[in-house]
């Protein structure tokens, strides 16, 4: 609660629950559920408003509600449209800082329903003329939760900030493709080695393999926006367990009419409610998404890292920007700080992705109660994948100067240009000039000539390396 930005008088309203009474800062637009909230769930301390997508999404989530409860005529019209104006104020960015309990809780996501509905509830009864906690005026459960349980309000605004962030993430994720595909264009021409298990093999350019990179990259794309689609699909109705227990029969319809145009997102009411509250699948196909990225973007950063190694005493291909002193100890070392902390992300999405499959496997019966670990592993994942690729995109990538003359200077040097040399030799021969070259240390050019194998001119032809980086027709054997 540190992070509240009103100043308290000292003054309290007295607010109570099943358990019993409480007094509330007077100045809190939260009341005493949430209070709860705040004594039982210190976890992970990730706050609800560090993540503004999901406060954003319960507000729309909260005001679409009001809206189908005032068409359907269960809800008086000046209550409601106080409550859509408070939803709205939020959507705004007001009182944020009042979302204030654990994204990690016991109950179902219960707390962040009732903070939300506190909230809303309390500005309501400001918009009314009324003081904070005077709920018979708008209550949090009676009138801000009408026709709603944290069943289907929590799932469906998850899902909304989900929808919303993974678009976000989508942009992040075209940019760095763009920018290695600018590195693609600026290293077309530079010759280098290719490597596999870590050894020699045949020449390409750095270019192609930066081109690589960001192909690699790009079918994820498709990826995740056939995923995204699939959190359309909301439970709103469900009620408690998707018997649509306390609402009318025409909610369904009206509520999700009015979330879809509150929240400028065509979401579509699940075809069945039990189902689909019981449910959560569709959060492990979005993070086995996140996981895939993670994985991409690691396996590049390992490469980063090889293809910088040294200076001296590694492979020296490309210099990665400096950005800050590697060593207390080792003056002048430079570390490869930006691909390494993308290495960390991608390990905590993994882990994230581990966790979301396990809670949706612990679901019971007609509910899952492990939801908020489930949304606060998801929306962790996202914001640290954003976080990772801008910072990898502005800091490493951008900034990569290839060492030309050390690339071909490898290339020349190599046992690997021999594979050139397979079709025309055969390869017992080609395999025997690899061998007196790493005996002798040697290169495969003179070895070649010595023994007689090809004249200068053909074999001046095939060893260009530039010949080697693309298919090329060759003599019938």
């Amino acid at each position: 609660m540190n992070t509240i930005t009103s100043k308290l008088s000292g003054k309290t309203r007295s607010e109570h629950d099943l358990i019993g009474d409480m007094e509330i800062p007077v100045e809190y637009y939260f009341g005493v559920q949430t209070m709860r909230a705040l004594e039982n769930f210190e976890i992970s301390r990730s706050k609800l408003y560090h993540y503004p997508q999901f406060i954003l999404a319960l507000a729309d989530v909260k005001a679409a509600a009001a809206l189908a409860n005032k068409e359907l005529g269960i809800l008086d019209p000046t209550i409601a449209d106080a409550i859509v104006e408070a939803c709205y104020e939020i959507k705004g960015g007001s009182l944020h800082d009042q979302f204030v309990v654990d994204m990690v809780q016991g109950g179902a996501g219960t707390s962040t329903n009732m903070n939300a509905n506190e909230v809303i509830a309390n500005r309501a009864l400001e918009i009314l003329g009324f003081e904070k906690g005077d709920y018979v005026h708008c209550h949090p459960n009676n009138h801000v939760n009408l026709s709603q349980s944290t069943n289907d309000a929590y799932p469906t605004a998850l899902k909304i900030a989900l929808y919303r962030s993974i678009v976000e993430l989508q942009k992040s994720w075209v940019k760095i493709i763009d920018a290695l595909r600018e590195k693609g264009k600026e290293f077309a021409q530079v010759i280098k080695m290719g490597r596999t298990q870590l050894q020699d093999a045949v020449p390409m350019t750095l270019g192609q393999e930066f081109e690589a990179f960001a192909i690699n990259l790009q079918e994820e794309i498709q990826r995740l926006e056939q995923n995204r689609i699939l959190l359309l699909e909301t439970n709103m109705g469900a009620t408690a367990i998707g018997t649509g227990i306390n609402s009318d029969p025409e909610y369904t319809a009206v509520c999700t009419r009015h979330l879809a145009n509150v929240s400028g997102i065509d979401v579509v009411a699940a075809e069945n409610l039990i189902e689909a509250t019981s449910d959560t699948t569709v959060f492990i196909t979005n993070s086995s998404a996140f996981k895939r990225l993670a994985v991409k973007l690691s396996k590049m950063c390992n490469d980063l890292r090889l293809l910088s190694s040294g200076p001296r005493t590694g492979l020296n291909e490309i210099n990665l920007p400096p950005m800050q002193p590697g060593s207390s100890i080792m003056p002048g070392k430079v570390n490869p700080v930006i691909p390494e902390v993308v290495n960390q992300i991608a390990y905590k999405v993994i882990g994230n992705d581990l966790t979301v499959t396990m809670a949706s496997e612990a679901g019971q019966l007609q509910l899952n109660v492990m939801e908020p670990i489930i949304a606060y592993s998801l929306m962790e994942s996202i914001e640290m994948l954003i976080n990772g690729i801008n910072t990898l995109r502005t800091k490493c990538i951008i900034g990569i100067t290839a060492n030309v003359d050390r690339c071909k200077e490898m290339v020349l040097n190599s046992i690997g240009l021999v594979t050139a040399l397979n079709p025309y030799l055969g390869y017992e021969n080609s395999t025997k000039v690899a061998a007196e070259a790493l005996e002798t240390g040697r290169g495969v050019y003179d070895i070649v000539l010595e023994r007689n194998l090809m004249d200068k001119e053909k074999l001046d032809e095939i060893l260009k390396p530039e010949n080697m980086i693309q298919p090329r027709k060759i003599d019938k054997i």
